[in-house]
């Protein structure tokens, strides 16, 4: 923790840690970039136990790139442990890769439901001796049609098992998988504090649909960011754009739905270490990306869905750093950003 560079905790690992180091249920409500991953990531490690080679415990992510960053946190925590073996375990791995991975007898499991299932299926993983089971962004993971696969996991734990579910919303799903698997759960919600919560200065940028390029170059011109994150709709338009913004110069990569995992890892490997200024995604990269330095968030095209607008400009502000975010809008999209407004008005940030 130390090394990490942490110094005292967020209020959701204040929360968290001790009820899970005491064995008890929790259903907690937290936004995001508030820590939960350390939350319930340190009181997994100190349970674990080195010299068993049974699969432990057990986090289930709705994305790939979640359950990767998760993997990536863990790992940097268990640096002094040694003989800790972490796995993660997502759809768009080659198998043979991961059976590898499963051979070194990992306690601890990090994985997307549908490809732990499979392994489940095929006999490559017992969960028969977890003692604690995370299910992070939950809301999501459900929400995404994994309910049935979700259930099948749980239910292949023992019945004594620790469950914490993290969610940024109150889904009726997970109120369900609540009820039904929790044992006595502690109800944890953690409003955004003023310690907590983002600090982004959020801008609104009237334009024309022929102008968004020009007023986009013109912030990028500015020279004021090193490190953005761009979003459109679609993947045409993440394309097109990426393509522009080459020909201008800027040493920019995109990710969306039709790039290769292999190749989505490489791009936010290098985005991460720095070695290109601009990232431009679809709403594939809102979630489950974690860059702690990421200084202005453009929303190129504004999100069809409310709670996406919440989670792209999420990714600046992080590590109580402050960020900006951009909203180019048209005369078209003026009463998508009013509805959005009036979302936002129930989690406010600073708007200009």
């Amino acid at each position: 923790i130390k090394d990490m560079g942490f110094t005292s905790p967020s209020t959701v690992q204040a929360r968290t840690i001790p009820l899970m180091m005491d064995g008890v249920d929790i259903n907690a409500i937290a936004p995001t970039g508030t820590g939960k991953t350390c939350a319930f990531g340190i009181p997994m490690l100190e349970y674990v136990q080195l010299q068993d080679e049974c699969v432990q415990e057990v986090v289930l992510a709705p994305t790939r790139e979640l359950a990767l960053q998760i993997g990536d946190e863990l790992t940097k925590l268990a640096k002094y442990i040694k003989g800790c073996r972490i796995a993660v375990l997502y759809g768009g791995q080659p198998i043979p890769k991961q059976l590898n991975a499963l051979k070194r007898k990992p306690q601890i499991i990090i994985a997307t439901p549908g490809r732990l299932l499979d392994h489940m299926q095929r006999g490559n993983i017992h969960l028969d001796a977890v003692h604690t089971m995370v299910l992070d962004e939950a809301d999501e993971m459900l929400n995404m049609g994994f309910v049935k696969d979700v259930t099948k996991i749980i239910e292949a734990t023992p019945k004594e098992r620790q469950l914490v579910l993290f969610s940024a919303t109150m889904h009726q799903e997970v109120l369900t998988i609540a009820w039904k698997y929790q044992n006595d759960p502690v109800e944890i919600t953690v409003e955004a504090t003023k310690e907590d919560r983002p600090q982004i200065a959020q801008y609104v940028i009237a334009t024309e649909q022929p102008k968004k390029i020009d007023n986009l170059l013109y912030l990028l011109d500015a020279d004021v960011y090193q490190r953005i994150m761009i979003f459109c709709n679609t993947k045409f338009m993440t394309d097109k754009l990426t393509s522009r913004l080459k020909k201008e110069g800027y040493g920019v990569e995109c990710i969306h739905g039709d790039v290769k995992q292999s190749q989505r890892n490489l791009v936010m490997g290098d985005f991460r270490k720095g070695k290109f200024p601009i990232l431009i995604a679809t709403d594939v990269a809102a979630r489950g990306i974690d860059v702690d330095d990421v200084e202005a968030v453009i929303n190129f095209d504004l999100p069809g869905e409310n709670e996406y607008y919440l989670h792209r400009i999420g990714r600046t502000g992080r590590a109580h750093k402050h960020g900006v975010s951009f909203s180019l809008v048209t005369f078209r999209e003026s009463v998508r950003m009013d509805e959005i407004l009036k979302y936002m008005i129930a989690k406010p940030l600073p708007l200009h």
